[in-house]
């Protein structure tokens, strides 16, 4: 147990160090410096961030929870995000940071009006709080736990010990995005980063070259052979993400998440310039074909080792495959990495959260004329009370009966449908005005919640994104011409410097590679 505390503190102790390192000489009195980390971030460190901000212990337990209970089919939440990413970098980023947006809502009043814009402000807090953040500490507890063993360490039960591990986890997690603002929470992010790459694909490496006896080509045969329909890419129409949504809601789902959700782009809104964000996207797509090694392939691995003995509790199968593969002396450094990963997300959205909550209703409504250093102030205290509520919701996600990582995305398309769909009417659509859009907004939320949560109509949650995207375009369109007023005029902003001149190949490249892992997956 000396070694696994040894390496639990050495690992985080050396990202907090690192991170006061380089952090030494910057200034976080400012808006600028706090939320946007002083429009300083590199390609490297806003992919860094963002694949970490993206990657929590929802994916490490919940995809691979659900990857050994429905195969490798789940892979399509990971590797359809590189087209999304190659799309928001080419279309969508550009017009952002020409237009000097420090929010999405933002763009909304420019583009609507003022209401708009603080209605999605409001939406948007209200899914982190409801949604990701408690999730995020749930799954996080379950890891950190596993390791350690609180419940025969303190001899407490599993309950009053997850709840203990949450509620460190939130006060940890908060001090980082309080007390550093953007540019702590990415430097952190990079470090944990790497920890998680290595590993995350410690698990696997390992687990492949004991079940192949030294040959992890022979343990990877023997795993597919074992199972052979645990591979299959594209699955069956009532399979848990059948292979047609790709052509209906996910997309649209990825495209949001990754082009317009405050939590990411934001990242790149902190950007020293336009082909440096644009960078950030491209090699955050790259990573994104190499993370289903870490949150999908365990959960087949542990198919061999466990067949279906878990079935009704997949959340729990990952910590059982890190404790059965992974030597006693690297449990330490394994769970520093976790702890990484879920401050990265948890720390990263409340910095958004309050960045959302300062510049889109506090100075857009309450106080106009804030000082800098008023929003700082307020900054932080929002983080606390984001906080608050996450830890206190936190224990309720304990029940997902198809796992934690489908419940995050099934509670995500309340928020997600109707937000993205305007926000897209906003960029391409000029015949919509503001009227039309906040009808889309009402009726999507309502639309989503009510066949979801009430009717429970027999179609798959992935399908009724795509359908709820079409019909908030039919509402919006018929509303604003029936509440006609001026056309939009699209502002022509000039770019405040040259994006990126390989973007376009970079972009073809990773689309390319994505078809062909759906090729030869199939």
């Amino acid at each position: 147990m000396l070694t696994t505390y040894l390496g639990f503190f050495g690992f985080t102790l050396f990202v907090v160090l690192y991170t006061t390192y380089k952090l030494r000489r910057d200034n976080f009195k400012t808006a600028k410096g706090y939320f946007l980390a002083g429009k300083s971030l590199t390609g490297p460190i806003i992919a860094g961030s963002m694949i970490l901000t993206n990657i929590s212990t929802e994916h490490l337990i919940g995809m691979n929870g659900s990857s050994y209970k429905n195969g490798i089919i789940v892979i399509a939440w990971e590797v359809t995000s590189a087209i999304a990413l190659v799309i928001a970098a080419i279309f969508f980023l550009p017009r952002f940071i020409q237009m000097g947006l420090t929010t999405i809502p933002e763009f909304l009043e420019r583009r609507f009006d003022g209401l708009t814009r603080s209605i999605v402000a409001f939406l948007l807090m209200l899914s982190f709080v409801v949604t990701l953040l408690p999730i995020v500490l749930y799954s996080g507890a379950i890891n950190i736990e596993s390791v350690f063993e609180f419940t025969e360490m303190f001899g407490i039960s599993k309950t009053e010990a997850l709840l203990y591990t949450v509620l460190t986890i939130g006060v940890i997690g908060s001090l980082y995005a309080i007390f550093g603002g953007l540019k702590a929470v990415a430097y952190s992010d990079s470090l944990n980063g790497l920890g998680l790459m290595l590993g995350g694909l410690l698990i696997p490496t390992i687990a492949l070259y004991q079940i192949g006896n030294g040959d992890m080509i022979e343990g990877l045969t023997t795993i597919y052979d074992f199972a052979p329909e645990k591979f299959d890419i594209v699955g069956s129409p009532d399979s848990v993400l059948p292979f047609s949504t790709l052509f209906t809601g996910l997309m649209i789902n990825q495209l949001y998440f990754w082009g317009m959700n405050q939590a990411i782009i934001q990242r790149a809104f902190g950007a020293k310039n336009l082909a440096e964000a644009q960078k950030g996207l491209i090699y955050t797509g790259i990573l994104k074909l190499l993370v289903p090694l870490i949150i999908v392939l365990p959960g087949l691995i542990a198919f061999y080792y466990f067949q279906d003995e878990y079935y009704a509790t997949p959340d729990l199968i990952y910590p059982l495959l890190v404790k059965k593969v992974l030597p006693a002396y690297l449990y330490g450094f394994f769970a520093a990495v976790v702890l990484g990963a879920v401050l990265s997300t948890f720390n990263s959205v409340l910095n958004s959260a309050s960045t959302i909550f300062c510049y889109d209703i506090y100075k857009k409504i309450i106080n106009t004329q804030a000082s800098d250093a008023k929003l700082v102030r307020w900054g932080k205290f929002t983080s606390v009370v984001l906080a608050v509520g996450a830890i206190a919701i936190a224990p309720f996600v304990a029940y997902a009966p198809d796992g934690l990582y489908f419940l995050l995305q099934e509670l995500n398309g309340i928020f997600f449908i109707p937000i993205s769909s305007v926000i897209i009417a906003g960029i391409f659509v000029k015949q919509i005005n503001a009227t039309g859009a906040k009808a889309g907004l009402f009726f999507g939320f309502s639309f989503y919640i009510l066949a979801t949560f009430i009717l429970d109509l027999d179609i798959h949650f992935v399908h009724l994104w795509g359908i709820e995207f079409v019909l908030n375009f039919i509402i919006m369109w018929l509303v604003s011409k029936q509440f006609s007023t001026t056309d939009y005029v699209h502002e022509k902003y000039k770019y405040p410097d040259q994006p990126w001149s390989k973007v376009k190949w970079a972009g073809a490249i990773l689309t390319g590679l994505t078809i062909l892992i759906y090729i030869a997956l199939s």
